[in-house]
């Protein structure tokens, strides 16, 4: 048997037993049973769909999944009856959780009311597209409010100035939930709703009722209050943006004349001359003799 043919036959053998290994390891891992882990989990009550801000929650808008017990979801509902007729404060995404703070308190009910913060109001205004930045005022979304003034008559001129800012849009139009703007698309609204305090509610009110009202949109990012002192029209011709100053009335500044007596100097001391004394001594006799 010469070198080529040893060869041959080597890599054959080899190959079948390699197969021969391959099928039985193969046999015995489809003999082997399904092990299964065992995990500790609960249940958690999650949305079944989209549920938009202030609908109410009916017993086929969530369903029970499991959830593992060693990462539960704070103030989730185990039960679908403690969720079920409670509205929504808040928008929830399919297979959410429903929490405790994404519902209203039992008893609020559904809609608008109980979305609105506590210690807050909510007032609506009327607007149209120019108002509503051509439509981009959508829930959720942060606003200052603008009025213009008409003057009456000459003694009054025609002034604009921001009366509340960074306030919260509640509503626009019938929606109440920005979910339901088809990718951040502008939506003409006729009626904007805001939550304000009770304070603000009152300034918006009498500048809707004196004034025409528009609404600047801000930057949610953008918390720094707006505080503008207004502008009026003859300040808006020259430029400024300042709010009109009061000319200063010209005034008399009066001076004191201080009037100082002259002190004659004093006189220079007179010159003191030393007094020495000395010791004499005449015929074995001492004395002392004053020297000026």
């Amino acid at each position: 048997m010469n070198r080529t043919t040893r060869t041959v036959v080597v890599m054959t053998v080899a190959t079948l037993m390699a197969t021969v290994a391959s099928v039985a390891v193969y046999v015995a891992i489809k003999k082997m049973g399904v092990r299964e882990v065992e995990v500790a989990h609960t249940f958690v009550v999650v949305a079944a769909h989209n549920l938009p801000t202030g609908s109410r929650v009916a017993e086929k808008d969530v369903r029970l999944v499991a959830w593992p017990s060693r990462n539960p979801v704070h103030g989730s509902f185990s039960a679908a009856k403690d969720v079920v007729n409670r509205g929504l404060i808040t928008g929830i995404g399919e297979n959410e959780p429903l929490t405790e703070t994404k519902l209203a308190p039992i008893g609020s009910g559904a809609g608008l009311p109980p979305s609105i913060p506590p210690g807050m109001r909510a007032i609506s205004v009327k607007v149209d597209e120019v108002v509503g930045v051509a439509g981009f005022v959508a829930p959720g979304t942060r606003v200052d409010v603008v009025v213009t003034l008409r003057g009456q008559g000459q003694a009054e001129e025609t002034m604009t100035r921001t009366v509340v800012g960074n306030v919260l849009v509640l509503t626009a139009g019938t929606r109440i939930d920005q979910a339901q703007a088809k990718d951040g698309q502008p939506t003409p609204s006729s009626v904007v709703t805001l939550a304000v305090t009770p304070n603000d509610a009152e300034r918006i009110a009498l500048a809707s009722s004196e004034g025409r009202i528009t609404l600047a949109l801000r930057n949610p990012l953008d918390v720094e209050p707006t505080d503008t002192p207004g502008i009026k029209v003859t300040r808006l011709m020259k430029g400024q943006t300042a709010e009109t100053v009061e000319p200063v009335k010209p005034h008399v500044v009066q001076t004191r004349r201080h009037i100082v007596a002259a002190v004659a100097p004093a006189p220079a001391p007179a010159p003191v001359h030393s007094i020495y004394t000395v010791e004499t001594i005449r015929a074995a006799k001492r004395g002392e003799e004053v020297v000026r």
